[in-house]
C-alpha cells in the first residue's frame, strides 16, 4: 500500500503528542547521544544539506533503525523500546554549507530523514517545511521506502548528502533547485562540474 507523505508526516505530528506514550517527547529526546564530540573519531554520520529553499529556520537531521516498522516512528516510543533513535538540530548558517553530525551506537545501516523547519518550530509545517532523505529518493506523493532512506556507517565518519524537497502540488513534494541532482551526485564521480555547466546552458 502507498502510503501518502503529507498523511505520513502528519501521523507522525500527532503521534509525538499522545499523552499514553512510555516517555515525554522532547525536542531534547536523542540529541544527547547523538552529540559528536571534539575530533569525532566515529561511528558517526556527518550530513551535508543541500537545495535548501532559504536560510531561515533550523534543520533538524534524526537517525532511525533501518527497518520498515521503525523508519519514522515515533521518537520517544523508540527510545523506550531499547531502539536506536538520534537527532542533531542546529540553526540554519546564513551562507555556505549546513552539516549536522551525529554519532551512532555502531556501524551499520541507519535510516536518516532531515527536516527544515523554515519557522524554527519542532514540528513539521506541510505547507512552509522542507524534508529529505538519505538517498535522495523521489517523494512525489508518497512515503518512500525504508531501504531509499537508508545509509550505512562505518567505523569512522560516513560522509552523506541530503537534498531537501519542498510542497511544490497539492499533496507533492519535491527539490526546489532545478540542479538538485547535480548535488546529490557524488564528488569524486567527476560529472558535478560537467553537469553544472550543462544545467547552466539550459
Amino acid at each position: 500500500m502507498i502510503v501518502p507523505l503529507i498523511a505520513l508526516l502528519a501521523a507522525a505530528d500527532s503521534l509525538r503528542s499522545v499523552p499514553s506514550a512510555p516517555l515525554q517527547s522532547t525536542p531534547a529526546l536523542g540529541t544527547e547521544a547523538a552529540r559528536c564530540r571534539p575530533h569525532e573519531s566515529g561511528p558517526a554520520i556527518l550530513v551535508t544539506v543541500d537545495g535548501l529553499k532559504d536560510r531561515a529556520g533550523r534543520l533538524r537531521a534524526e537517525i532511525y533503525p533501518a527497518t520498515a516498522g521503525d523508519f519514522l516512528a515515533d521518537d520517544n516510543v523508540l527510545v523506550a523500546q531499547g531502539k536506536t533513535f538520534r537527532r542533531a538540530v542546529i540553526a540554519v548558517p546564513p551562507s555556505g554549507s549546513a552539516q549536522l553530525c551525529l554519532r551512532v551506537p555502531a556501524a551499520g545501516a541507519y535510516a536518516l530523514s532531515v527536516v527544515h523547519s523554515r519557522t524554527g518550530g519542532h514540528g513539521f509545517s506541510l505547507l512552509h517545511d522542507g524534508i529529505g532523505f538519505a538517498g535522495n529518493p523521489h517523494l512525489g506523493h508518497a512515503k518512500p521506502d525504508v531501504a531509499q532512506a537508508r545509509v550505512v556507517a562505518q567505523q569512522g565518519i560516513t560522509v552523506t548528502t541530503v537534498v531537501m524537497n519542498y510542497r511544490s502540488g497539492l499533496f507533492s513534494f519535491a527539490p526546489s533547485s532545478a540542479d538538485w541532482w547535480v548535488a546529490a551526485m557524488p564528488a569524486d564521480t567527476g560529472l558535478r562540474g560537467e553537469s553544472r555547466q550543462l544545467t547552466s546552458r539550459c
